[in-house]
């Protein structure tokens, strides 16, 4: 008989909010990895771990004495945490029917004891959990559960800090650039036009009326530069900085993107046996695109499309830009060798709605990861298209334009 897995009944605003921070999910450590080692020394555990839970995947963003990344969801301890108002605990892992046959209390490192605190956002939505685990039966005192919270906490506003702060540091290298460019740009034609008011003033009546307006004419010119430069700033220079490869802390381009999601979903693709590859279109692989919500969007469809493909097969996801006039659009197409999705299916996913349905090898999912993709994608004025045949596989097409003033 199959375990019900946990689900919360605000699961969809869960993952909404989670989005919202727009959260790269290897970037993370450097800024937590204190607090992980805090929780541990004061439960007195072997291990620790702050996790976050979106629709398929638990991610191990903070960790101290377990060297892990990710794992699937509906493995964790934590899917039960973030049910939990304030805390869950489970004093012996192997006796625990739910947990005895998982592969980190069968093997390394036979973790017995576990306790987990949720990470509770400011609207009560539970984005993860913190949580210790120990090889030995533990019994943690009031006191230190109520640290535990406290480090907790500070998570969450550390998590929205990092959020603020990168959001800050764009406008702030945005608003650098353009001046940078500015001082530059605008000096040549500044000092032609000082230039020649000059030479019309040092020789006064010498200078012919020709000559006068030849002056004049030039000085016209530099104005008009002036006034082109000053479309260029508000537009941005795309020219020079495709030819610099310059991404902005906001920015990815299709390299950069396909580095990202080879090392989340790579570790994936490995656990089901199924090949995955990320291609990169090579005319317009250095051109810049905005971070926004990318990584949740590519990431749920990848995770999709790997849990219903069965082992031995691929998915695929080809990056591209269209170039067009009132600016680009980015096209992310993920294909898979999967079961396929039915047409009525495929209709409820395209009006944001979801149901629960089990993976090519038994993992079960809650439908909510696609129609939190149709949100994000929506929001971000964007379009998606689903192809599909059952027993052969599903191609999911996301287009999403970008900014005519990005560059």
């Amino acid at each position: 008989m199959s375990t019900v897995l946990p689900m919360p009944a605000n699961e969809m605003e869960r993952l909404k909010a989670l989005s919202d921070l727009d959260i790269d999910y290897s970037s993370l450590n450097d800024n937590l990895k204190s607090l992980s080692k805090l929780a541990a020394k004061i439960a007195g555990t072997d291990i620790s771990m702050v996790n976050l839970i979106d629709s398929l995947t638990q991610w191990t963003i903070a960790n101290h004495g377990l060297d892990i990344d990710q794992m699937n969801r509906e493995d964790s301890v934590c899917q039960y945490t973030i049910v939990e108002k304030e805390g869950f605990e489970v004093p012996d892992l192997l006796a625990d029917e739910r947990f005895k046959e998982k592969f980190y209390v069968t093997g390394y490192p036979k973790v017995r004891y576990y306790y987990g605190v949720p990470l509770r956002a400011d609207n009560g939505i539970h984005l993860g959990a913190l949580c210790v685990l120990d090889t030995q039966t533990r019994n943690l005192t009031p006191e230190k559960v109520e640290m535990l919270k406290i480090i907790a906490d500070e998570i969450v506003n550390r998590l929205k800090a990092l959020s603020v702060i990168d959001n800050l540091r764009s406008q702030i290298s945005e608003v650098t650039e353009n001046q940078r460019r500015v001082a530059h740009d605008i000096r040549g034609p500044l000092g032609g036009i000082i230039g020649l008011a000059r030479i019309i003033s040092e020789q006064g009546n010498e200078n012919t009326m020709d000559e006068v307006l030849e002056f004049i004419n030039l000085i016209q010119k530099s104005g008009y530069s002036i006034l082109e430069l000053a479309d260029e700033i508000l537009t941005v220079d795309k020219i020079n900085l495709q030819k610099d490869n310059i991404l902005g802390s906001d920015e990815f381009n299709q390299v950069a993107l396909k580095e990202k999601l080879l090392k989340l979903y790579v570790p994936q693709a490995i656990n089901k046996k199924v090949k995955f590859e990320v291609i990169t279109n090579s005319n317009t692989q250095a051109i810049p695109f905005l971070k926004n919500k990318l990584l949740q969007i590519a990431g749920n469809l990848i995770s999709n499309a790997i849990k219903f493909t069965p082992a031995g097969g691929h998915v695929t996801v080809n990056l591209g830009i269209d170039i067009e006039a009132t600016g680009h659009i980015l096209q992310i197409k993920v294909e898979d060798s999967g079961v396929g999705i039915s047409p009525e299916k495929i209709a409820l996913i395209l009006k944001g709605e979801g149901e629960t349905t089990n993976g090519t090898s038994g993992e079960q999912g809650f439908g909510f990861g696609l129609a939190l993709v149709k949100h994000l994608v929506d929001n971000l004025k964007g379009t998606m298209q689903i192809t599909s045949e059952p027993g052969k596989g599903t191609a999911f097409m996301i287009s999403l334009p970008q900014a005519a003033n990005k560059r």
